[in-house]
């Protein structure tokens, strides 16, 4: 899954994927190309994550998230 965030003309894209069968990333690229990946184990602790995300990308300014689900 992946969904774009917008600010200022600017693009951010976080992703959401599941590498093996108890093994999850969540990935940030910035506007920049610069990536971030964070690893996890348990799928509930990336949801945890991916809210905080959200939330801190939504206080700094950013809008969404917008896109699809693929």
């Amino acid at each position: 899954m992946f969904w774009w965030f917008e600010r200022e003309g600017q693009h951010l894209r976080v992703e959401v994927l599941q590498v093996a069968a108890s093994e999850f990333e969540l990935r940030t690229i910035q506007a920049d190309g610069a990536v971030k990946v964070e690893t996890f184990t348990d799928a509930d602790e990336l949801a945890k994550r991916q809210r905080e995300l959200q939330d801190t990308l939504s206080s700094s300014g950013w809008t969404g998230p917008h896109g699809w689900v693929m």
